[in-house]
């Protein structure tokens, strides 16, 4: 069911920010969850509530799964929309104005140049043996998310594990769970608000 995460900031001009863990059921997906036990192994940030677009490291084709990098996602193409059974756990993070303008920011600089950016598959490999490894400008899904929200001093953020996964997020202080269920059916919702 939906949980209240924490108490929503009374900040005047907040925006709010969500983040998207999901579980598409591609391959790749199952073999995570066969590693890690958790129900979702994909993590992505949105910058509105709509999540007409996602931001996130996976795959750059959705028929391709090992060439991955900074990806825009949305359920209306790519992974999501070929994936169409994702089961999604949304999260809405309330910030000021300020930290907002300077995550649009910082991701308009990454969608400038989406080159500049590796998918991390060492360290994703290496985590399944607890070793943490950061590559120069390379992440895998959880770790662009906490890059991105390390950068604006999100509270709690930094309590994480050396290794993030994905999961790690539904435990995210100031959280609000706005939705579960099927990324399909999650327009339906925001429709009916």
């Amino acid at each position: 069911g939906l949980e209240r995460r924490g108490i929503l900031s009374a900040v005047k001009n907040s925006e709010q920010v969500y983040i998207v863990v999901s579980q598409t059921g591609t391959i790749l997906s199952r073999i995570l969850k066969l590693i890690t036990h958790a129900e979702y192994n994909h993590v992505s940030l949105a910058l509105n509530r709509d999540l007409e677009l996602m931001y996130s490291f996976g795959r750059l084709n959705p028929y391709f799964p090992f060439w991955g990098g900074f990806v825009v996602e949305s359920p209306n193409f790519g992974t999501f929309k070929r994936f169409f059974n994702t089961k999604v756990v949304v999260l809405a993070l309330d910030i000021d104005d300020e930290r907002y303008g300077r995550i649009k920011s910082h991701i308009e600089k990454m969608l400038t140049s989406p080159k500049s950016y590796r998918y991390n598959y060492l360290g994703l490999c290496l985590a399944a043996f607890k070793i943490a490894h950061r590559g120069h400008n390379a992440f895998y899904c959880s770790e662009f998310v906490r890059d991105v929200l390390q950068k604006v001093d999100v509270e709690g953020i930094d309590s994480f594990e050396d290794i993030i996964k994905p999961v790690d997020f539904l435990s995210l202080p100031g959280t609000d769970c706005i939705y579960q269920g099927k990324l399909t059916e999650y327009p339906l919702m925001v429709k009916g608000e």
